[in-house]
C-alpha cells in the first residue's frame, strides 16, 4: 500500500491526523483526510489531466479534464474538487474519460489559435500538453483566424511592461483571476460575461493591465497555462533551457526564485515554490525589475583619479588597489590608525559584508566599522537585544497564518514587502484582527476584502506614548498573563514597569491628545491585542528612524511579554527589514562595537578567538558610528572611507552636511555598480557585481540563510570579496579565499548562532534560520522558545519623550517618509527598470485641506521648506493623509529628500529621525537652491566621470 508524500500535484493537503484508504486504478493509497482524489492519484503514480488545477490555488473543478469515475457515483466527478473517501474505489483511466477528455479538449482547440510552431509558450504550454496527454490528433472545429467563430477577436494588451495580455489564446480557466485573488490577494482581475462569451478582465474601470489595479506580482503569468499572459523577455528570447536557484537582491522577504536561461542570458525569474520565505510567490520588483544588471549605466573598469573634480581615469584591477592602498597607508601614517574606517552594505552577501569589516579590523586596524543598518535598523538590534536577548524577529514569516491579531505599525507591507503583505491579507481574510497604527491610511486599513478593526492614526513622533496607552490599559484592566511572566520574566523590572504604565500620565486619556487617537480606540485596541488570540506585532522604519526608536522598540517588547505573545507560532515581535541583507550585514559584525555574532569588542575571550583565527592584534576600542565619521571628516580626525555598495550622499539625513564630510576627505574608495551620489566625492571606483553574479548568502528578516548563486561570471571579471582581500594584502594583511563557502566555514568557525551552516548544507536543504547550533542543529523558526535568549525576559522602562523637532509658525507641517512599491531604497537598482513607468519621481502627499489652505491644486509644484533647507516636489493632493502631515518617497536622488530631514537621532544608536520634520510647504515653480547646486556638482563631479578619460 502507498504512503503519502508530500508532492507538487493537485491540491494541497489538509493538516489532519486521521487518514483514509482507497484504491485508485486497482492500487490501494492511504491519504490525510480531505485529500483530494487528484493528489492521492498523484501518489500512486497516474496523473490525471487538467487545465485548471494548480498547487498555488484552491480546488476550482472548471476544466472538466480532471473527470474520474467512482463506483457507486453517477457520473463524473472533477477529482481535484472531490475528497478522497475511505473504501472509495475510483478509476481515472477508461475508454469513456478518454472520449470525454478528447472531445473537452477539441472544444478548447477549436477556439485556440493554432500557431504552437511560432508561440513564445511551445515546450512550456500545459495547453499543448494536456492535448498530447488525452491522445487528441485533430480538431473537427476550424479556428479560422478569429476568437468566438467570426467575432472580432479582442487586441493584445501590450501596456504592462513587463508581460502581455493575448485574450485570443485564453482559454477561461480563471487560474489568473484566482491567482491573483487568493495568492496576491488584490482582486484586480475578474472574468466578464457568461458561457461562451466569458472573458478575463483586468477590473471593471480600467481599459488596460496598466491602468487597472494589477501590482505586476506576476502570479497571474505563473498560473497561466497557456500563452495568453507571457513575459516579454520570454517573447524576445524564447523558452528558457536551464535554470538556477537563487534569492531576491532587493526587501528583507528574501524571496527564492528560479533565474531561468538561455546561456548565459536571463529570460525570466520564477518564484520557487519550496522557498521558504515566498513559498512561490514574488511581487514586480524580484519577478521583473533584474534588468538593472545589464544596464548601460553599470561600471565594470576600476576607475582612480587625483581629486574629485578631475576626470576618471580607467585603469586594471591591480593599479586601482595600489592606488586604494597608497593613499590609505599615507593617510594613517599622516592622521593615525584610526584616521580611516569604512561602511558595509546590506545589499551585499554575508560573506562580502564579513571580509570588509574583516579587512577594517585586521588591515585598517582599527573598528571604524559600520552600516547602513545605522540608519534604518539599528534601534531594532538594540531594543531587542536589552529586553529578549538577541538582535532579530522572533518568527518566520509563515507564523503569521496561525496569528488571531495582527498590529501593523510604523510599516507599509503591502509596498515595502508585498509578499509577505500578500500572506497577511490571506490570513486576514480568514478572519484574524487587524489594528494599523500609521499617520497615513495605507492600504492595509482599507483594502479588498480586508479593513483594519482599528486605525490609531498617531501623529508622528508619538509612538511610545502609544505604547505606554496601550500597556496602561493591559495593566489597569488586568489583562496580563500572570502566568507567563512570572515563568519567564524578572519579576523585579516587571514590578517597576507595572507601576509606571500604570500612573495616570500613561493613561489613553492622558495622552490622546498628544498622540492625536481617541482614548477609546486605543483603549479598544489594548483590549483586542490582549484578548483576541495569539497577536503578532510587525514593525517598520516607522518605528525605527526616530529619537526614541530603540525606546520603542524596547516598549513593544514589553507589551508583548506582558500578554504572553512569544514562544509559540502566531505571536511575537517582527521587524521587517528594509534591504535584502540588513539582517546578515549586522549578523556580519558590522557595527563599531561590534563583532560577529553580536559580542562586544571588549570582551577579551570573544576578541583572543578571533585575534587567534585572524593572526592579528585587534583594537578593544569600539570605532566611529557613521555620524562620527562625518563630523570627524570635517573636522579634520578622519581622513579615509571604503564604502560597499551604499549611496550614503543620497540616504543619510542632512545631505548638506554628509557631502561637505565627503569632499573633505583625502580618500574615498566606493565598490558600487553604478557611479551614485557618493561616488561623485570618490577617488578610487571598484566595480561591484549584481545579485546574478553573487555567490553566497543572504539573510532575511525571518533569520532565514539563504544561497545566493551566480548565474554568470562577475562582468567586472573580479568578485567583491575577492577584491577586498586584495586591498587587505595590500595594506599589508594576508587575506585570501579560494572560494566564497570557506569564508562561511570561517563565519560558521566563529559565530556561535552560525555554528552549523555551511554552503553544502544550504546547497542541500534549501535554507536554514539561525540560529543553527548544536541544541538546533536544524535552525530555529520560532525564538524564545520556553525561555528567552537572555535568560528572564527584561520589562524596560519608556518614558515618553517628545522629540525636540517641533511644528510651529514657521514650519506647521509634519514630514514623514516611506516607500513605494515599484521603487526600492534609493532606486539605483529600480530606476533602471522598467518600474520607473509607475513611479516617475517623488512626489509630496499633502490633504486636501492643507493643499486648499495654501493654494496649491493637483500636480502643481511645491516648495518644501524645513529648518535644514528647501526641496521642490510636485504636490499629490491625497486623503491618505491626516491635517498638518505631509509625505514623500526617497527613490529620486534628484528630488533631494533627505536636503531638508534634521541630524535628530535616537538616543541609543544615532539612527537618523527622518519620521519627524517640521516643514512649510509653498507654491514654487522654481527648483531649490540645493537642486541647482545639486545640478552643479553632477556637471563637475559626475557628469564628466560619465564618459572616463583612457
Amino acid at each position: 500500500m502507498a504512503r503519502l508524500q508530500e508532492i507538487d500535484y493537485g491540491t494541497p493537503k489538509r493538516e489532519t491526523d486521521k487518514t483514509v484508504t482507497l484504491t485508485i486504478d486497482g492500487q490501494s493509497v492511504e491519504v490525510p483526510e480531505g485529500t483530494s482524489i487528484m493528489r492521492a492519484a498523484a501518489e500512486v503514480g497516474q496523473q490525471v489531466p487538467k487545465l485548471c488545477a494548480t498547487d498555488m490555488l484552491d480546488s476550482w473543478g472548471s476544466c472538466r479534464m480532471c473527470l474520474v469515475e467512482v463506483e457507486g457515483v453517477r457520473g463524473t466527478p472533477a477529482s481535484c474538487t472531490t475528497p478522497a473517501r475511505d473504501g472509495m474505489v475510483v478509476r481515472t483511466q477508461t475508454q469513456r474519460l478518454e472520449k470525454i477528455r478528447r472531445g473537452v479538449m477539441e472544444l478548447y482547440i477549436s477556439d485556440h489559435p493554432l500557431d504552437c510552431l511560432t508561440c513564445s509558450a511551445n515546450g512550456d504550454c500545459e495547453l499543448q500538453d494536456t492535448a498530447g496527454e488525452v491522445g487528441l490528433r485533430d480538431v473537427r472545429y476550424g479556428f479560422g483566424g478569429e476568437k468566438h467563430f467570426g467575432e472580432a477577436a479582442e487586441a493584445k494588451d501590450t501596456s504592462n511592461p513587463y508581460f502581455s495580455f493575448d485574450p485570443e489564446k485564453c482559454i477561461v480557466c480563471s487560474r489568473c483571476v484566482r491567482a491573483c485573488e487568493q495568492v496576491q490577494g488584490t482582486f484586480a482581475l475578474t472574468i466578464d460575461g457568461r458561457g461562451f462569451d466569458s472573458k478575463v478582465s483586468a477590473g471593471t474601470a480600467a481599459d488596460d493591465f496598466f491602468g487597472s489595479e494589477c501590482v505586476s506580482c506576476g502570479a497571474c503569468v505563473q498560473a497561466c497555462p497557456t500563452a495568453t499572459l507571457t513575459e516579454k523577455t520570454v517573447e524576445a528570447h524564447g523558452t528558457p533551457n536551464r535554470t538556477v536557484l537563487t534569492t531576491c537582491a532587493y526587501c528583507g522577504v528574501g524571496c527564492s526564485f528560479k533565474a531561468e536561461m538561455q546561456g548565459d542570458q536571463v529570460v525570466r525569474m520564477t518564484p520557487y515554490k519550496d522557498g521558504g520565505a515566498n513559498e512561490g510567490h514574488s511581487c514586480v520588483k524580484g519577478r521583473f525589475a533584474w534588468g538593472y544588471a545589464s544596464h548601460k549605466d553599470r561600471i565594470t573598469t576600476p576607475m582612480v583619479r587625483d581629486r574629485i573634480t578631475d576626470p576618471w581615469r580607467k585603469v586594471d584591477w591591480d593599479e586601482a588597489i595600489q592606488f586604494a592602498a597608497d593613499r590609505f597607508k599615507a593617510i594613517q601614517e599622516k592622521h593615525g590608525r584610526a584616521s580611516i574606517g569604512g561602511i558595509t552594505s546590506s545589499r551585499c552577501t554575508n560573506e562580502e559584508v564579513y571580509v570588509v569589516q574583516k579587512m577594517i579590523r585586521a588591515a585598517f586596524g582599527n573598528n571604524n566599522v559600520d552600516t547602513c543598518a545605522r540608519v534604518c535598523h539599528s534601534p531594532t538590534g538594540y531594543g531587542l537585544k536589552t529586553t529578549l536577548g538577541t538582535s532579530a524577529g522572533t518568527q518566520n514569516f509563515k507564523s503569521v497564518e496561525k496569528a488571531d491579531v495582527i498590529l501593523v505599525i510604523g510599516a507599509n507591507p503591502t509596498d515595502g514587502h508585498p509578499v509577505f503583505a500578500s500572506r497577511m491579507k490571506k490570513r486576514l481574510r480568514q478572519g484574524a484582527k487587524l489594528i494599523v497604527a500609521d499617520p497615513r491610511r495605507i492600504d492595509l486599513v482599507r483594502t479588498p476584502h480586508v479593513e483594519a478593526s482599528q486605525h490609531l492614526q498617531l501623529r508622528p513622533g508619538t509612538n511610545v506614548a502609544l505604547m505606554n496607552a496601550l500597556a496602561h490599559v493591559v495593566v489597569t484592566e488586568d489583562l496580563v498573563d500572570e502566568a507567563f511572566v512570572a515563568e519567564r520574566c524578572d519579576s523585579e523590572e516587571f514590578g517597576r514597569w507595572r507601576a509606571f504604565v500604570a500612573e495616570e500620565r500613561n493613561a489613553p486619556e492622558a495622552l490622546s491628545e498628544s498622540i492625536g487617537v481617541a482614548a477609546e480606540t486605543i483603549r479598544a485596541a489594548a483590549r483586542l491585542y490582549a484578548t483576541g488570540g495569539n497577536a503578532a506585532i510587525y514593525y517598520g522604519l516607522g518605528v525605527t528612524e526616530h529619537s526614541q526608536g530603540s525606546t520603542m522598540v524596547m516598549a513593544m517588547a514589553n507589551l508583548a511579554m506582558a500578554t504572553g505573545n512569544f514562544g509559540r507560532e502566531g505571536v511575537g515581535v517582527n521587524p521587517l527589514r528594509g534591504q535584502n541583507n540588513v539582517q546578515g550585514s549586522c549578523d556580519m559584525g558590522s557595527f563599531p562595537h561590534e563583532l560577529p555574532g553580536y559580542r562586544h569588542v571588549s570582551d577579551d575571550a570573544v576578541r583572543g578567538a578571533f585575534e587567534a583565527d585572524w593572526g592579528v592584534t585587534l583594537s578593544n576600542e569600539p570605532g566611529r558610528r557613521i555620524p562620527n565619521m562625518f563630523a570627524d571628516a570635517i573636522d579634520g580626525g578622519f581622513r579615509g572611507m571604503f564604502v560597499q555598495g551604499e549611496d550614503i550622499a543620497q540616504s543619510d539625513p542632512n545631505t548638506r552636511h554628509v557631502t561637505a564630510a565627503l569632499e573633505a576627505l583625502e580618500c574615498l574608495v566606493v565598490q558600487d555598480l553604478f557611479l551614485n551620489e557618493t561616488a561623485a566625492f570618490a577617488h578610487v571606483f571598484l566595480p561591484g557585481t549584481s545579485f546574478l553574479e553573487k555567490d553566497g548568502t543572504f539573510t532575511n528578516a525571518e533569520r532565514r540563510i539563504n544561497r545566493v548563486r551566480p548565474v554568470m561570471p562577475p562582468k567586472s571579471g573580479l568578485s567583491e570579496s575577492e577584491a577586498v582581500c586584495r586591498l587587505a594584502r595590500a595594506m599589508g594583511y594576508p587575506m585570501t579565499y579560494d572560494h566564497p563557502s570557506r569564508i562561511m566555514d570561517e563565519i560558521a568557525r566563529l559565530t556561535p548562532t552560525f555554528a552549523g551552516v555551511s554552503f553544502e548544507r544550504l546547497d542541500r536543504e534549501g535554507s536554514l534560520q539561525w540560529p543553527v547550533t548544536e541544541k538546533a542543529p536544524n535552525g530555529t523558526p520560532t525564538m524564545h522558545i520556553g525561555g528567552f535568549v537572555r535568560g528572564k525576559g527584561r520589562f524596560m522602562i519608556t518614558e515618553y519623550v517628545p522629540t525636540q523637532e517641533r511644528a510651529n509658525r514657521s514650519f506647521p507641517l509634519i514630514l514623514t517618509t516611506g516607500r513605494i512599491l515599484s521603487q526600492y531604497n534609493v532606486g539605483a537598482q529600480t530606476r533602471r527598470t522598467e518600474n520607473s513607468r509607475w513611479h516617475e519621481a517623488d512626489r509630496l502627499e499633502i490633504h486636501p485641506f492643507d493643499a486648499e489652505e495654501r493654494g496649491i491644486a493637483d500636480g502643481e509644484m511645491v516648495s518644501i521648506q524645513s529648518r535644514m533647507g528647501a526641496i521642490t516636489l510636485q504636490a499629490e493632493i491625497s486623503e491618505r493623509m491626516p491635517q498638518g502631515v505631509v509625505y514623500t518617497t526617497f527613490h529620486h536622488p534628484s528630488s533631494g529628500a533627505n536636503v531638508i530631514t534634521t541630524e535628530y537621532s535616537d538616543w541609543a544608536t544615532n539612527c537618523p529621525e527622518y519620521k519627524v520634520t517640521a516643514v512649510q510647504v509653498a507654491r514654487s515653480n522654481r527648483p531649490s537652491e540645493w537642486q541647482l547646486e545639486h545640478e552643479e556638482v553632477r556637471r563637475t563631479h559626475y557628469r564628466r566621470s560619465m564618459e572616463p578619460a583612457e
